[in-house]
């Protein structure tokens, strides 16, 4: 059967070039003290990945390209896979401690991808002995999936699937989804047929999409024109420069028992808007201290994932990407870090999904119904060094994961980490994945950009702290506005206006129930 990449999953493709590469990477640390003798070796680990290597397609498949892009790729089963070419191991150098940890994951994420084989790959990192807070002996597992193959749900998923629930090797997921097809490569005529028919039916379907969402763009644009293009609003900052080949890592977590005490502190507030608040008042911290500060508040950009919430969209078990995204200000103009909160609250609350991510659905159900090779060629233009948009100053991506202990091979995940890729004139990503009762913040940046990231690092730490430490106050109650009265139109004596404004209550967000000590690095 045909497996053909969507044009969300071909754009990852499109747009990666030699100093902006589209894959994305998990950092995972665990203890094997948990595992049966008490020690893993790297073999067992191999066993262990190869046994759960049909959990999801994405394993066992590689990307059939065609030339020139003339259509979009398509999945095609890999016949000379070998689990041994998708793995690999080291041994941290002296003096093996948290800096040269994060060196390594930096390396090993800036590396790109073999590309002719399926699109993942693990690679072992021992000689954790010296990093303050990790067990004796652990050891850290990188493992990079292509963006083109997966999303944030669906490459959390892929990792769960690989995961057990105890030492003894219980699978974390206890009914894995069937056995998918793997798909075959096109012939030549199929590929012409099925690229010509694409081309001749694009047009048509496109203008049919087109005024399906007309109304939507138009008012977006009008909007955009009136609060003066695309990049208003938006502050120049350091971040909104070129990304160069060589990328940065570094990261804190903290206990979601204490995100969860500090969203008590503003009603109505989410520990989304807490991880917001966080990162905003770091930003403030770390580009006062470079006097860099502006007066408007920093963007960024936030993921949605639309899985599960339309008629039709996929599980999380699906490869894939199926996500949209809003703009949020972090408040960087706020001192007050709990009048940050309550503004962030404010915005998040009024931007949902059918607001601020409009643009992004919008723009992914029209490029559906695009060419593979117009496609291909506009997505690498506007992602290019030359045209790319400062749109936002940074992403900042918040993927829920599990709250219960994991293992893998026998030994216990002690803590999570994730990576993105960046781009032109956004140089800034902070990955916030949560696991087993904590939150991490994963900072990746371009060395140039942040030579000094230990230093962002400890403003986020510091960030964090204010939240916690500050007192909450009572919020003053928004005044209702009364509508003008109209003039009448006829000689009849005008009726008494009837007052008008309702008062919106912010749903409360149940509460965290995941423990722990918040620990700076």
């Amino acid at each position: 059967m045909l497996k053909q990449l969507s044009a969300q999953d071909a754009q990852f493709l499109y747009t990666q070039t030699a100093n902006n590469l589209t894959h994305i990477m998990g950092v995972y640390i665990y203890d094997p003290s948990t595992a049966p003798g008490g020690f893993v070796r790297f073999k067992d680990i191999i066993r262990h990945v190869e046994s759960r290597v049909d959990t999801s397609p994405l394993f066992k498949r590689r990307l059939h390209r065609l030339p020139f892009d003339l259509d979009h790729p398509y999945w095609v089963e890999d016949e000379h896979f070998d689990i041994e070419a998708h793995m690999s191991h080291a041994r941290l150098p002296e003096p093996g401690d948290w800096r040269q940890f994060c060196i390594a994951v930096a390396r090993w994420f800036s590396k790109p991808m073999d590309m002719n084989r399926p699109l993942w790959d693990i690679y072992i990192i021992e000689g954790l002995d010296r990093i303050e807070g990790i067990p004796k002996g652990s050891f850290a597992m990188l493992h990079r999936v292509h963006h083109a193959a997966v999303d944030g749900a669906s490459g959390a998923h892929a990792f769960i699937a690989m995961s057990d629930i105890d030492a003894n090797g219980t699978p974390a997921i206890a009914d894995p989804p069937p056995v998918e097809d793997l798909g075959r490569a096109p012939s030549s005529a199929e590929t012409v047929t099925r690229a010509w028919t694409a081309s001749m039916q694009s047009p048509v379907k496109f203008m049919n999409a087109l005024l399906k969402v007309s109304p939507a763009i138009v008012a977006s644009a009008k909007r955009s024109m009136a609060e003066g293009g695309m990049t208003a609003g938006v502050p120049e900052t350091r971040f909104n420069v070129p990304v160069g080949p060589h990328k940065m890592f570094d990261a804190t977590t903290v206990a979601l028992a204490d995100v969860s005490e500090i969203r008590r502190k503003v009603a109505g507030a989410t520990v989304n808007d807490v991880v917001l608040t966080t990162v905003g008042g770091a930003l403030r911290k770390y580009l006062a201290k470079h006097k860099e500060l502006p007066k408007e508040s920093l963007v960024a950009v936030a993921p949605i994932n639309l899985r599960g919430k339309e008629k039709g969209a996929g599980k999380a078990s699906t490869p894939g990407n199926q996500v949209s995204a809003m703009s949020v200000p972090v408040r960087t103009d706020i001192a007050d870090p709990l009048e940050r909160l309550a503004a962030i609250r404010d915005y998040t609350v009024e931007a949902k999904e059918a607001k601020a991510g409009v643009s992004a659905r919008l723009m992914t159900d029209l490029s559906q119904h695009i060419p593979g090779a117009t496609m291909a060629a506009v997505a690498r233009i506007l992602t290019s060094e030359r045209f790319a948009v400062r749109g936002t100053n940074l992403f900042i991506s918040n993927v829920p994961g599990a709250q219960v202990p994991l293992y893998l091979a026998g030994a216990q995940l002690v803590q999570q980490h994730g990576m993105a890729p960046l781009a032109n004139n956004m140089g800034l990503f902070i990955a916030t994945p949560s696991y087993n009762g904590r939150i991490a913040f994963s900072i990746i940046c371009e060395r140039a950009i942040m030579p000094d990231i230990a230093v962002f690092r400890q403003c986020i730490d510091d960030s964090f702290a204010e939240l916690m430490a500050a007192a909450p106050k009572p919020e003053k109650p928004k005044a209702a506005t009364a509508k003008p009265k109209l003039a009448p139109r006829t000689k009849a004596k005008p009726n008494a206006t009837a007052k008008s404004g309702t008062a919106t209550k912010a749903k409360p967000v149940a509460k965290g129930n995941a423990t722990g000590k918040n620990r700076k690095k």
